[in-house]
């Protein structure tokens, strides 16, 4: 059931993308955005049209925001990718976008993602101050206050003499990835004009649960399953989630974290079904 709302929120999300890039032309660089557009899970628009329709908006309205999270989400993945980055070859199972074309197109193609969320946003058919407090949202989540902060104690910690501490992983990841998977689960409430405090804590739970999810595949995935290499950490020496807490500590920290996100969906009853499956699917996830 998961399944196929994910599948079917994608391609609404993915045709909202096309829509609003093919006035663009067929310049490499945008030929870039749509390649890195395609394919994924689809969780962070997913999780905005399904916080929309919590919140009583209609789909319509939410799909430009469920479209710009997907596109910043795109733009994080092509330059985490770069050679002075992540220096990655493989994005699923594709030749990543400075492989598939070059550095240069790479760069400019995450750039224009990034402000093609804002133009998206900028359109939403909500009231304006809704509106503002979208696109302020994503600005913060997406800067040096959220996900370019835990990139940047990312790298600065391959450098650092000594392995960063639990508490050190835990406050990268929660920029890193965390960010944007929070202010899509806010997004909903924020378009209602609703507290976004509930749907906030069940983000904060599996944004964590989703990294630690990611930290157990690197060391268990196969890597034609998942599209990407794998084994990558422990080969940098780098500290994780499960260096600190070994397989079966990761993994009962993750459950642990899935059920604080179930708890947190308490007041929304039946209906907030579907985010309490996409709860459990982000532990047990294969790719």
């Amino acid at each position: 059931m998961l399944d196929d709302g994910l599948k079917a929120a994608g391609a609404r999300v993915r045709a909202a993308l096309s829509e609003a890039l093919a006035p663009m032309g067929a310049l490499p660089v945008v030929a870039a955005m749509r390649y890195a557009t395609e394919g994924g899970k689809g969780l962070r628009g997913y999780l905005v049209l399904e916080s929309a329709r919590l919140h009583g908006v209609d789909e319509t309205t939410a799909l430009p925001a469920a479209a710009a999270i997907e596109a910043m989400h795109g733009y994080s993945l092509v330059h985490d990718d770069l050679p002075a980055m992540d220096d990655d070859d493989l994005r699923r199972g594709r030749p990543t976008v400075h492989r598939q074309w070059d550095e240069a197109t790479a760069i400019l193609a995450g750039d224009a993602l990034q402000t093609l969320a804002f133009e998206l946003l900028a359109g939403a058919a909500v009231a304006p101050e809704r509106r503002v407090a979208l696109i302020s949202g994503l600005a913060r989540a997406a800067g040096a206050r959220g996900m370019v902060a835990g990139q940047a104690m990312d790298i600065a910690a391959e450098s650092a003499p000594e392995p960063l501490s639990l508490n050190e992983i835990t406050r990268l990841q929660a920029g890193k990835t965390g960010a944007l998977i929070r202010w899509s689960a806010e997004a909903g409430p924020l378009m209602a004009g609703a507290d976004p405090a509930p749907l906030g804590r069940y983000a904060e739970a599996i944004g964590l649960a989703f990294q630690i999810a990611d930290d157990l595949l690197d060391v268990e995935g196969d890597a034609g399953e998942m599209g990407k290499a794998v084994r990558k950490d422990a080969a940098r020496g780098k500290a994780t989630f499960v260096s600190h807490l070994g397989v079966a500590g990761a993994r009962a920290r993750a459950a642990a974290l899935v059920e604080e996100a179930c708890a947190a969906l308490v007041p929304f009853g039946p209906e907030a079904d579907s985010l309490r499956q996409l709860a459990r699917f982000v532990v047990s996830r294969k790719t």
